[in-house]
């Protein structure tokens, strides 16, 4: 049996590993819209974290999630953790747009990116990321019982 060896210091189940697994076994328009997606995502954010949650969905993170990647039977579904919070000028939001927190973008098959609109959504993703984790308070100590 072939061993398979861990490229760059990742271990054999790391999420990276895990999301390329999920590309190759999508094998149609959706394997290469969400490869074409994560490149547009690292070249935006060079620092992202690839991560791999709730069974199966891959997650991009900077001081928090940036967004998910899902992949449906029609559609490529891009959400993003904080999109409320978000200035979209260039209108890729399409979907969730009811909640008062997330955003998504459903990408389905021949449909063109924008991809500088999407970087631009990227970078002010992973910004409001590192603002609000810059700007959190740090936790207070507990305080002192008071005496009797």
């Amino acid at each position: 049996m072939e061993q398979r060896h861990p490229k760059n210091g990742e271990q054999e189940d790391s999420p990276s590993r895990l999301i390329d697994e999920r590309i190759k076994t999508l094998s149609d328009w959706r394997g290469e819209m969400l490869a074409r997606v994560r490149a547009l995502i690292k070249q935006a954010d060079p620092e992202v974290v690839e991560e791999w949650k709730w069974r199966g969905v891959p997650v991009w993170s900077h001081a928090g999630i940036i967004c998910t990647g899902e992949t449906y039977k029609s559609v490529v579904k891009l959400t993003f953790a904080k999109g409320a919070a978000l200035e979209d000028s260039s209108g890729l939001f399409n979907a969730s747009l009811e909640g008062s927190t997330r955003r998504a973008i459903d990408i389905h098959e021949g449909d063109k990116i924008d991809e500088k609109a999407l970087k631009a959504l990227i970078r002010a993703a992973a910004a409001l990321n590192t603002s609000a984790s810059s700007n959190a308070r740090p936790a207070r100590s507990a305080k002192k019982p008071k005496r009797p």
